[in-house]
C-alpha cells in the first residue's frame, strides 16, 4: 500500500488504464481475459490498475462479484502497479466494510462514488463519507457527482476534504472544463489529480494542475498514449494536439456512433487486438460479426491494426 502521496502521484502519472470487466459470451466474468487485460496493460506503462463503477460494469455486477473482480486484479497485478478500488453507489457503512476488505486483500486507494439521489447530501454529509472511510484505506474522490452542484457548494467539499481528511490523497475528474481547471488550481498541491478520460480533457486540465489521464489507448495501442505522454512531458504541445487530431478525435467519433456506444467498441476493440472477448452482460449491447469487421476495417484506416 503506498505510504505517500508522492507514491500515489507517481502512480497516477502517464496513461493509466481503467479496468474493464471481461466477459465469456454467457454472460459469465471471463477472468482469463481480465488477467490478459492486466498484463497487457502493465507492460504498455501504465503504473495504476484502476477500477471504476463505470469501465468496469459495476452496473451489471453484484456486489459480491465486486470483490471477486477487485480481489483478482490485486492478484495479476502482483506488486507491479497500484491498484485503485471502486465502490457502488453505497451507503457510509458498505463503504467502509468494502474499505476494510479491500485493504485486507492488498488494495493500494479505494475511490468513492457516494449516493445524493435527489440531492439528498449535504457539504458537511459529504465530508464526513470521505473522511469516516479514509480512516480504513487512502481514498480518492471523482467529480462526477458535483457536476450539478453549484460551483462553491462543490468546491466547499472539496476544500474541507484537504483541511478535515488527510488519508484522501486524490481525485478522478470527470466533469472537464472550467470545473476540471478550477479543480487543478485548488487541489493539486494537495492532491494527486487524474484527468478522466481523452487526451485532450486532459490537455485541458494540465497547465493548471494534473498528473495523469485515464487513457483508452494505452489499453490495446500503448504507443499512441506514450508517443502523446512524451510529448506532454517534453512540453510539445503541437506534437500532443497532433495525436488528439490524428487518433483520438476519429476514434471517439467512430465508436461514439456505433451500436451500444463507446463502451461496446472498447470491448470489440479489446477483442481485435486479442487481448479479451468483446462480450458484455445482458441488457448490455455487444457488437455483432459485421460490426466487428467494420470497426477492424476503421482501425486498419488509422493504421493501427
Amino acid at each position: 500500500m503506498p505510504r505517500s502521496l508522492d507514491e500515489v502521484r507517481y502512480a497516477l502519472t502517464g496513461p493509466v488504464a481503467s479496468v474493464p470487466t471481461t466477459f465469456n459470451e454467457d454472460g459469465s466474468i471471463d477472468f482469463d481475459g481480465l488477467r490478459s487485460f492486466v498484463d497487457f496493460t502493465i507492460a504498455g506503462g501504465s503504473r495504476t490498475m484502476l477500477l471504476t463503477y463505470g469501465d468496469s460494469l459495476y452496473s451489471v455486477l453484484t456486489d459480491e462479484e465486486i470483490g471477486e473482480v477487485t480481489k483478482a486484479v490485486v492478484e495479476y497485478t502482483a506488486g507491479r502497479a497500484m491498484v485503485t478500488a471502486a465502490c457502488g453507489e453505497w451507503a457510509t457503512p458498505k463503504a467502509i466494510e468494502f474499505a476494510g476488505y479491500a485493504a485486507g486483500i492488498g488494495v493500494d486507494l479505494q475511490m468513492l462514488m457516494p449516493p445524493n439521489w435527489a440531492g439528498s447530501a449535504t457539504v458537511d454529509t459529504m465530508v464526513a463519507h470521505y473522511r469516516a472511510v479514509s480512516e480504513h484505506i487512502p481514498v480518492m474522490m471523482v467529480t462526477n457527482l458535483y457536476g450539478s452542484w453549484p460551483r462553491k457548494r462543490a468546491f466547499e467539499v472539496f476544500k474541507r476534504v484537504m483541511d478535515e481528511a488527510p488519508n484522501v490523497m486524490a481525485v478522478k475528474d470527470d466533469v472537464c472544463g472550467d470545473f476540471a481547471r478550477t479543480l487543478g488550481l485548488l487541489c493539486h498541491e494537495r492532491m494527486a489529480l487524474l484527468s478522466g478520460g481523452q487526451k485532450q480533457n486532459h490537455l485541458n486540465q494540465h497547465p493548471y494542475g494534473c498528473d495523469g489521464y485515464l487513457s483508452t489507448f494505452v489499453c490495446f495501442k500503448p504507443e499512441v498514449a506514450n508517443s502523446y505522454w512524451n510529448a506532454v512531458v517534453r512540453n510539445d504541445i503541437p506534437a500532443a494536439v497532433g495525436i488528439i487530431r490524428d487518433y483520438d478525435m476519429p476514434y471517439f467519433d467512430y465508436v461514439l456512433g456505433l451500436t451500444g456506444g463507446f463502451d461496446a467498441a472498447f470491448h470489440a476493440t479489446l477483442e481485435l487486438f486479442g487481448i479479451a472477448k468483446r462480450w458484455r452482460r445482458r441488457p448490455y449491447y455487444s457488437l455483432n460479426d459485421e460490426e466487428m469487421e467494420q470497426l477492424a476495417d476503421f482501425h486498419r484506416g488509422l493504421g493501427i491494426l
